[in-house]
């Protein structure tokens, strides 16, 4: 990995040799990411001056909605909203705190990470499997994993994966990953019936697809 200097940005540049396309992302606090196969520095040089103005974009969007942060030991992030640790909700993870033998940060973070990993089985379960149903649609399997690049995955063999980070963000945008992982078990693409199946569903799915785009969570 290595910095690049384009104007005044700095990116991250990762090259795989095993990727067949470059990626440009843009996460919380400004850090651009480019990944690419091995290229020359003129392609990335033109890679960049072409998508300068989606970075930059992206770049506002972060800074118009910042991530959502929480104090750990005293609060926790459910749904979009951060609630004192003493709410009925975060019982399991008040449990997984009291049983540390050592209260480090490191372990804190364990305890919160295995909180919202119990909670979104718990909660995410259900409600894939009611839309499931509304869309009569069959799944193979669930899986639940921390993911930092995306909110969710459909695998060829009907695997839906669903990111524990999930539990924090707005209900409403809980429900559209879910219509949308869903919609991929008809069309593993992003086409315009892919949009039509899932707007179907959710009538503001646009909308919900935008603001889940500035979404950020930490």
């Amino acid at each position: 990995m290595n910095e690049i200097i384009f104007k005044n940005l700095k990116i991250e540049h990762i090259c795989k040799s095993n990727l067949k396309n470059s990626y440009i992302s843009v996460l919380p606090h400004a850090k651009i990411i480019l990944k690419t196969p091995r290229v020359s520095q003129d392609f990335i040089t033109n890679l960049l001056i072409e998508k300068e103005e989606w970075i930059r974009k992206q770049l506002l969007k972060t800074q118009q909605n910042p991530p959502k942060r929480i104090n750990f030991e005293d609060e926790v992030l459910l749904f979009g909203e951060i609630y004192s640790i003493d709410v009925d909700e975060a019982e399991d993870l008040r449990l997984f705190i009291d049983k540390l033998r050592v209260d480090s940060h490191q372990n804190i973070l364990k305890c919160y990470d295995n909180f919202y990993k119990h909670y979104a089985n718990k909660y995410l379960t259900p409600r894939i499997a009611y839309f499931a149903q509304v869309m009569r649609l069959d799944y193979k399997e669930i899986k639940f994993k921390k993911m930092r690049s995306r909110w969710g995955s459909c695998s060829s063999n009907k695997t839906i994966t669903l990111n524990t980070e999930l539990i924090k963000i707005k209900k409403e945008l809980i429900d559209y990953v879910i219509v949308h992982e869903l919609a991929h078990l008809v069309y593993m693409n992003h086409s315009k019936k892919f949009h039509d199946l899932v707007q179907n569903y959710l009538p503001s799915s646009k909308f919900l697809r935008y603001e889940l785009k500035s979404t950020h969570i930490v």
